[in-house]
């Protein structure tokens, strides 16, 4: 029985990372792709991880590096895009550049990938393209004039496609993990509630992805809870939560 075949980006540090680690340690074939060629290397030692160096900012780089994976694997049962980047830093004042950056590789960046594999998968007539988000795109915060407003963008983006691909049998899931100790959320100037290791994310989206069938997988638990009620609070409650606990 041939092995299952997933695409990881975003997959040098972090989530991606150790999602990558998990499915190969299930048995999966792994392809990774991030920029930072010599971190894929390290991870590719692993006999089930597969190295393709990538910018996903570069649409015409990203097909072209899906059309090798092709070749050289020929079936890719899941992608998984996890590409991102913050710093918060940068956003404590309306910085365009900053703004565009963040943009490129949280939003757009996701869209390269997508558009690379859509035509693959309707063809196909089957597939499963994941998205790793962030639950702070369901409401505005303060000090995230980036960061934020990607996430939701790739909300939307994703909630969007779901419908569109569908119809070709293609599954789509939208991940929105809470707080993950990695170098991005290291740079946090605030203590982050229900912290979790990358390896507790990278078990959740395992079992998300290959054992149920939810359109969202959203974790930890008290995260999930605490979001749900954001999202349908009124603006007024909600401006007034945010200006005392956390505009600060």
């Amino acid at each position: 029985m041939s092995k299952k075949t997933i695409w990881i980006t975003g997959a040098s540090s972090g989530i991606g990372k150790a999602t990558a680690i998990k499915f190969a340690d299930e048995g999966w074939k792994v392809l990774i792709s991030a920029r930072r060629a010599e971190l894929l290397n390290e991870l590719s030692k692993n006999e089930n991880i597969f190295s393709y160096p990538l910018d996903v900012t570069d649409m015409a780089q990203t097909k072209e590096v899906f059309s090798k994976i092709i070749n050289d694997h020929e079936n890719i049962d899941l992608c998984l895009f996890s590409s991102g980047t913050y710093e918060r830093k940068s956003e404590k004042e309306l910085i365009v550049e900053n703004i565009r950056h963040v943009m490129e590789v949280n939003f757009i960046g996701v869209i390269n990938c997508v558009s690379a594999v859509e035509k693959y998968y309707k063809t196909k007539q089957n597939g499963h393209v994941a998205i790793v988000s962030s639950p702070v795109g369901y409401r505005g915060l303060p000090k995230s004039s980036g960061y934020t407003p990607s996430k939701a963008a790739l909300n939307n983006f994703t909630q969007g496609i779901y419908f569109d691909f569908k119809k070709f049998n293609i599954k789509v899931t939208l991940i929105t993990p809470g707080f993950i100790k990695t170098a991005l959320t290291d740079k946090n100037e605030f203590k982050m509630p229900f912290l979790k290791s990358t390896e507790y994310a990278a078990d959740e989206i395992f079992n998300g992805l290959t054992k149920k069938n939810n359109f969202e997988i959203i974790f930890p638990n008290q995260i999930k809870l605490i979001y749900k009620i954001i999202q349908i609070l009124p603006n007024k409650i909600y401006n007034y939560l945010i200006s005392k606990y956390v505009n600060r």
